[in-house]
C-alpha cells in the first residue's frame, strides 16, 4: 500500500502541475501532505517532515545554490561565458553536448552534482544558440543530466560510486576500472539517442520552456537570444557566431581585455579545490585544512570573492551590484522550490518505504546471472523513482541486497554496476536536483521531464546491457 501511496501522490504532483497549471511549490506541498496522511504519517509527524526536508535540504545545498548562482551572475556581467562559447563553437561547435556529457561523466565526479549543475548551466544556456538555435538548450540540458548521473554512479570518486562499493565490499580500483568505461559509454550514447528524439520531434518551445525565460520564442528579450550565434549552413551544424550582428551584452572593455582563464578562475579555483579535497579524502591523505578548502561551500565561496574582486575592476561598483542583484532575484526561486523538493523526499521517506521494499524483495540462491542483474536494477530503479535520491536508491538497495551477494554467485561488482544503472532510472518531481535543473536552465516542469527525466530512463537503460557483458568478462 505505502508504494501505491506513493506512486500516487507523485502523480498527483505532475497532474496538478502540468495538466491543472498549479505552482510546483503548492503542487508539491498538496502531494506531501495528502502523501503523509494517507499513509498514516499523522498530522503532526507530516507537518515535522515537510519542514525538516526544507531545512534539511537547504542546509545541504542552500549556500551552494546561492554562491553558484551569483558566480555565475557576475561572469555572465563579464562576458566571461560569452567569451567561452565564441571559444568552443568554433573548436568544437555542434559536439559541444558530447564534450560536456563526457566531461562531467569522467573529469568531475568528485564534485557534487549540485555545484556541478549549478556550474554548468550558466555555459549550456549560453551556448544554447550556437549548438542549435531551436533545439541547443534541450540538448544540452539532455546531456548534461546524463553526464552528472553517469559519473555519479559508475565512475570513482562519485558518491553513489563510493557508497555502493563500500556496502558490497568492492575494492574501489575494481569498481572503477568496469565502472569507468560504462559511465562514459553512457553519458555519449545516451547523448546521441536524446538527439535523435529531438529530431523525431519531442521538443516544444513553447510549452517546454518557462514562459519568462528569454529563450522563450513569445519573450521579448528572444531575439537577443538568437542573436548569440549565426547559423551559416543549418542549426546543428553551427560553428560561428555572426560578427555582423551587435552585442547583446554591453560588457566594458576592461573587462574583455582581463585574460580568459584569469575571468574563468571562479569556476576553476573551486572545482580545484574540492577535486583536489575528494582525492586527498579517498587516499586518506586529509587534514583539517585540506577539508576546509576542500568543502564546497567554502570552495564556492572563495570563487564567489574572485568573482567580486574581477567584477568590482571591470564592471565597477554599479556593475557589480547590478549583476548581484539578478543573481539574488534568481537565488531565492531556487531555493523554495528546490526546499519543497526536499519535504515531499522527507515524507516518502517517513512513510517507511524502505523497510516495505526490503519485505517484498529476496535474492534466491544459485539463481541466474541475467536474474540477479535484472533484481539488482529493479530494486534500485524502484527505490530512487519513489525517495527521489538517486544516492539514497543507490544505498538503499545495495543495503538490500548485499547480505545476499555471496549467495548469488554473481560478482559484486556486477551486482554493484546493476544497482549503479538502475539507481539513475527516471529522476522526476520528488528529487530537489530536478527543481534546481529545471530553475537553472530555464525550463518549464514539462520541458525538465523531457530532458532531465528522459535523459536518465535512457541512461538507466543504456547501461544495463553494457553490465551485463561486464558479467561475462569479471
Amino acid at each position: 500500500m505505502t508504494i501505491a501511496l506513493t506512486l500516487i501522490a507523485i502523480a498527483l504532483a505532475i497532474l496538478l502541475i502540468i495538466r491543472f497549471k498549479v505552482d510546483p511549490v503548492i503542487s508539491l506541498i498538496i502531494a506531501s501532505v495528502f502523501l503523509g496522511l494517507s499513509a498514516g504519517v499523522g498530522l503532526e509527524k507530516t507537518v515535522t517532515e515537510i519542514t525538516g526536508g526544507f531545512g534539511e535540504i537547504m542546509g545541504e545545498v542552500g549556500l551552494l545554490i546561492g554562491f553558484g548562482v551569483l558566480i555565475g551572475s557576475l561572469l555572465q556581467a563579464t562576458g566571461t561565458f560569452r567569451a567561452l562559447v565564441e571559444i568552443i563553437a568554433r573548436r568544437v561547435g555542434g559536439k559541444l553536448p558530447y564534450a560536456m556529457a563526457a566531461a562531467l561523466a569522467t573529469i568531475f565526479p568528485s564534485i557534487y552534482v549540485d555545484v556541478q549543475v549549478v556550474l554548468a548551466s550558466p555555459m549550456a544556456r549560453q551556448a544554447a544558440p550556437v549548438v542549435d538555435r531551436k533545439k541547443g538548450l534541450p540538448w544540452l540540458a539532455g546531456a548534461i543530466g546524463i553526464g552528472i548521473f553517469s559519473g555519479y554512479v559508475f565512475v570513482v570518486p562519485g558518491l553513489a560510486a563510493v557508497a555502493v562499493a563500500g556496502l558490497l565490499e568492492i575494492p574501489l580500483g575494481r569498481y572503477l576500472v568496469f565502472g569507468a568505461p560504462i559511465g562514459l559509454a553512457t553519458a555519449l550514447v545516451t547523448t546521441l539517442l536524446f538527439r535523435l528524439l529531438l529530431r523525431a520531434g519531442l521538443w516544444d518551445e513553447l510549452t517546454d520552456i518557462d514562459p519568462d525565460e528569454e529563450e522563450h520564442p513569445e519573450n521579448p528579450g528572444h531575439h537577443t537570444y538568437l542573436a548569440r550565434a549565426d547559423v551559416e549552413s543549418s542549426p546543428r551544424d553551427a560553428e560561428h557566431l555572426d560578427t555582423d550582428v551587435e552585442d547583446p551584452d554591453a560588457v566594458p572593455e576592461r573587462a574583455l581585455r582581463l585574460p580568459l582563464l584569469a575571468r574563468l578562475s571562479p569556476i576553476l579555483v573551486p572545482l580545484v579545490l574540492i577535486a583536489f579535497g575528494a582525492f586527498m579524502d579517498l587516499f586518506k591523505h586529509s587534514n583539517d585544512v585540506i577539508a576546509f578548502f576542500g568543502n564546497a561551500n567554502i570552495a564556492l565561496f572563495i570563487g564567489l570573492l574572485i568573482a567580486f574582486l574581477i567584477g568590482r575592476a571591470t564592471l565597477g561598483n554599479d556593475g557589480t551590484e547590478n549583476a548581484l542583484s539578478s543573481g539574488f532575484r534568481t537565488t531565492g526561486e531556487i531555493l523554495l522550490i528546490t526546499g519543497i523538493g526536499g519535504s515531499l523526499g522527507a515524507v516518502i521517506t517517513a512513510t517507511g518505504l524502505g523497510d516495505t521494499l526490503k519485505g517484498l524483495f529476496s535474492a534466491d540462491a544459485g539463481a541466474p546471472v541475467l536474474i540477479s542483474v535484472l533484481l539488482a536494477w529493479f530494486i534500485a530503479a524502484l527505490l530512487h523513482f519513489a525517495i527521489g535520491s538517486v544516492s539514497v536508491g543507490a544505498i538503499t538497495a545495495a543495503g538490500i541486497i548485499g547480505p545476499v551477494v555471496a549467495s548469488t554467485g554473481v560478482d559484486p561488482v556486477v551486482i554493484g554496476l546493476s544497482i549503479a544503472s538502475g539507481a539513475m532510472f527516471a529522476l522526476h518531481v520528488n528529487s530537489n536536483f530536478f527543481w534546481m535543473f529545471k530553475s537553472l536552465l530555464g525550463l518549464s516542469t514539462k520541458g525538465a521531464l523531457k530532458t532531465l527525466t528522459l535523459a536518465t530512463s535512457l541512461g538507466a537503460v543504456v547501461s544495463l546491457p553494457m553490465v551485463l557483458l561486464i558479467s561475462l568478462v569479471a
